[in-house]
């Protein structure tokens, strides 16, 4: 099977440090891959190279066989690249409906004329509220974005970027800020995309109970590097991950 997303001895530096320093890995549909490491690892930078935030200094970046190297953010998106932030990145003043709708009217190539005639739009009305109901979000659908508590506020992140339809799913640290109660629904909704064995994902996460419900496989990064690539069994009990992770101690890694 051929790779659904690779990167070639990506690299990007910031005056003389090496902030991703050439990492070649390749990810499979069906497959859900954690990247771990310790702060300042390069883990959201590597990921900002994948999507398109930021510009390598050298090194390629390929979706299926079509180089998205030098693609903006937009049209790697348009291209099947899916991404959530740590931050939640939505309209504020829309409501939860609204702003899945615009989504998945977006998708549709529909024009901004849309919402003046969305009453007429069934099929776009009905999957809005698939999303809606799937993402849990159904009963807080007509309140403002910025009116959510932030576990919302993720599920309904998660929930737009499920209405884009992307080949490949970017999770950066997808529980960030939420408690022990609001965790489960997100992680619920990424079992659920990992379901389809046709979907990438790709994960950037510190909190291990995270890593062993979801992961097939897990890269570590350290200082720019990937240091190790396997299962997470396997890559857990390396020694050079149970040194450097976190920087703690081996009982971290356990």
């Amino acid at each position: 099977m051929n790779p659904s997303l690779r990167t070639e001895n990506l690299t990007i530096r910031f005056g003389g440090h090496a902030a991703v320093n050439d990492v070649t890995a390749a990810f499979q549909p069906g497959e859900l891959t954690v990247i771990v490491g310790p702060n300042g690892a390069g883990k959201t930078t590597w990921f900002n190279l994948v999507s398109g935030q930021l510009t390598p200094t050298s090194g390629r970046i390929f979706k299926g066989e079509t180089e998205i190297t030098r693609l903006s953010p937009s049209a790697r998106a348009k291209s099947g690249v899916g991404r959530a932030f740590q931050l939640t990145n939505l309209f504020p003043k829309l409501s939860v409906r609204e702003n899945i709708r615009l989504v998945v009217q977006a998708r549709a190539g529909k024009g901004p004329d849309v919402f003046r005639s969305a009453a007429r739009l069934a099929d776009i009305n009905a999957e809005t509220e698939e999303h809606l109901a799937s993402s849990r979000l159904a009963s807080v659908a007509d309140l403002p974005a910025s009116a959510l508590p932030h576990g919302d506020q993720r599920k309904l992140e998660v929930a737009m970027m499920i209405a884009m339809k992307p080949d490949i799913f970017m999770f950066d640290e997808p529980t960030a800020g939420m408690s022990s109660a609001e965790a489960p629904a997100i992680l619920d909704l990424i079992a659920a995309i990992k379901q389809d064995r046709s979907k990438t994902i790709l994960l950037v996460e510190h909190k291990m109970d995270v890593v062993r419900a979801l992961a097939d496989r897990i890269i570590v990064l350290h200082n720019g590097e990937l240091v190790a690539d396997g299962k997470p069994d396997e890559v857990m009990a390396m020694p050079i991950v149970r040194e450097i992770y976190l920087g703690q101690g081996a009982e971290d890694v356990a």
